[in-house]
């Protein structure tokens, strides 16, 4: 892909290049960041992550793809990759909303201790649009695409994959469709199939959803932190869990909620550091602390100095 070997490359940093053919088998995000950071060196070239959009294959969405193709349209489509995204990727949230008169394919990525790149996000945006073509078989057009990096350099590549007007800089990482264009109905359309796919993806989702609770806590957490310290319940609501489970299911996998809560603020604490434009305040509320004094407190018990004096050992 764009000129690098990606089995090399995936030998290189210890990822399994057999596992792409297997439909069950999961990439870490911090290796799939990893990944995109050393093709982006080996290539020379930042975008090209929208090379993924040549490569385009339902299979590679599992079960996902063909719910998706036998929707009514792109719309009822969109409500089911939003449903079953987990069975594709972990290490992402998607949402579907109407934005003002149109609708809005949502995506952020989060990751486990690394930052995730851009080229991840803008592969899964190109990789969606080119799917959405095939599925049509028009050219598909979206109202806006919104990156939440900055304007590269060369935005050639970009108007020429998306064919649409194009946001930098934006809160989030979407797709803006018109509504008509999600409303007509797909070629592929077939309700009897739909409703089969949707069996065969929830009983694959609820074997998939058995385990990587730790995971899943991680990532509500690097979501809820910059709005103050999560509370054990709300992050149990948000994976659909009894705090009584949540506890149970962390304590077999050989961790804590607290425990979880300490290892993702210690771990985003020197990304944030790293980031000279944030103030040692911001990074205090940004970790969730509504005392910048327990922030300091805590980093001492860490690393055993003041976030200032090892932001100065950079």
């Amino acid at each position: 892909m764009g000129g690098v070997d990606c089995r090399a490359l995936f030998a290189e940093l210890g990822l399994d290049y057999e596992a792409l053919s297997d439909a069950d088998a999961r990439f870490p995000q911090d290796g799939m960041t990893r990944l995109w950071a050393r093709a982006v060196e080996l290539s020379g070239n930042p975008a090209i992550g929208l090379n993924m959009a040549s490569v385009v294959r339902p299979s590679s969405f599992h079960v996902v793809g063909y719910a998706v193709m036998s929707s009514r349209n792109l719309k009822e489509g969109f409500t089911r990759l939003v449903r079953y995204q987990r069975i594709i990727a972990e290490g992402a949230d998607l949402s579907f909303q109407q934005v003002g008169d149109s609708y809005g394919l949502i995506l952020a990525i989060h990751g486990d201790r690394l930052v995730p790149v851009r080229q991840s996000a803008e592969a899964s945006l190109a990789y969606t649009l080119a799917f959405c073509r095939w599925m049509t078989g028009k050219p598909l057009k979206p109202r806006e695409v919104r990156f939440q990096s900055d304007t590269p350099v060369d935005i050639a590549p970009y108007q020429q994959v998306f064919q649409a007007p194009l946001r930098f800089n934006a809160d989030h990482y979407a797709l803006i469709f018109e509504r008509a264009d999600l409303e007509t109905q797909l070629p592929s359309a077939n309700e009897s199939l739909a409703q089969l796919h949707d069996r065969f993806a929830g009983e694959y989702l609820a074997r998939f959803s058995g385990s990587r609770v730790t995971h899943q806590v991680r990532q509500v957490l690097c979501r809820l932190l910059p709005q103050g310290e999560p509370k054990r319940d709300l992050v149990a609501q948000a994976l659909h869990l009894s705090q009584r489970t949540l506890q149970r299911r962390l304590q077999e996998e050989g961790t804590s909620f607290q425990q979880l809560l300490d290892d993702t603020r210690r771990e985003l604490a020197l990304q944030y550091l790293s980031q000279r434009n944030l103030t040692l305040l911001e990074i205090s509320y940004l970790l969730g602390f509504a005392d910048p004094s327990n922030f300091f407190r805590a980093f001492r018990r860490w690393f055993g100095s003041t976030p200032g004096e090892y932001r100065s050992r950079l």
